[in-house]
């Protein structure tokens, strides 16, 4: 039986941690969908095709993996898809608290539907988008935090699209 999971975040940019958790998932199933939500409500500084396209380039790579963008359910999309196991990565014990709450959420809106938790390894365990996105900001060194593909992509466009740079000319 073909096991399909599903790995859904706003990945707003998808980190080394995010890469981990996905090379770890496809140890464990026959094929991981990264799934990048739409998140308006978290107000991302990039846009949904933005975050999909420099995710498809972090794992252009590695086989068996998909990247879709979404806007809906993720228990609804998992069902579209064909996947019955969520993937969600733990850093820390205060993701842990969170995470389980989702976990029984989505298992009471679908019940064949398990979550697995996988925690990265701890030289990427301090590493979240919001840190990116903060050193992003002012500048910071991200090299250390981001899939090769992905820095390339943020810095080419560094100067024309994210807040306080430069305007094109």
């Amino acid at each position: 039986m073909h096991k399909i999971a599903l790995y859904p975040g706003t990945f707003d940019p998808i980190t080394n941690g995010h890469f981990d958790i996905i090379e770890r998932g496809l140890r464990l199933f026959d094929e991981v969908i990264i799934a990048v939500a739409d998140s308006r409500d978290k107000r991302p500084m990039f846009t949904l095709d933005e975050r999909v396209e420099m995710t498809k380039l972090a794992v252009k790579d590695l086989e068996r993996v998909r990247v879709v963008g979404f806007d809906n359910l993720t228990v609804e999309l998992a069902n579209t898809l064909g996947a019955t196991v969520l993937i969600r990565g733990l850093r820390a014990v205060s993701d842990f608290e969170f995470e389980l709450q989702l976990g029984y959420l989505n298992n009471s809106l679908d019940p064949n539907i398990e979550t697995v938790y996988l925690m990265p390894k701890l030289k990427h365990a301090f590493i979240s988008s919001s840190i990116v996105r903060n050193l992003l900001k002012f500048n910071g060194k991200t090299e250390h935090l981001l899939p090769i593909p992905v820095q390339n992509v943020i810095w080419s466009m560094k100067s024309c699209t994210l807040p306080e740079a430069t305007p094109c000319t």
